[in-house]
């Protein structure tokens, strides 16, 4: 049974970092893309950033980039979500998903909370 699992959320004040990460099981697929989306108290879904497997290739939404970065380990199953000067509207929870041909992994999500 294929599977995606996020770790590292967590409480960090404004300014600071923390990273997530996120381990992909059972994926049969050999091209696959990872991503980060996120879903803030009463806000819907939305994108953050992406990992595409198969050239490297990132990809992230306008509010985070210079701050996030996306990587991937050398085997391909684990992706990391560095995060950098955060700021309250950061405070989300955070989901990875594994994005293959036909199908779509989703996680549990992991809290990430900004205070001031």
């Amino acid at each position: 049974q294929a599977q995606v699992v996020e770790s590292g959320g967590g409480l960090v004040q404004t300014g600071g970092t923390l990273s997530l990460s996120c381990t992909a099981f059972g994926i049969t697929y050999n091209h696959y893309t990872m991503a980060w989306f996120r879903q803030g108290p009463g806000k819907e879904r939305e994108f953050v950033a992406s990992y595409v497997h198969e050239d490297g290739s990132t990809y992230y939404a306008d509010s985070v980039k210079s701050r996030f970065t996306i990587s991937s380990d050398i085997a391909k199953t684990t992706v990391y979500l560095q995060m950098n000067n955060l700021s309250l509207e950061d405070t989300a929870v955070y989901y990875c998903t594994a994005i293959c041909d036909y199908d779509t992994y989703w996680g549990q999500g992991t809290q990430v909370t900004v205070s001031s």
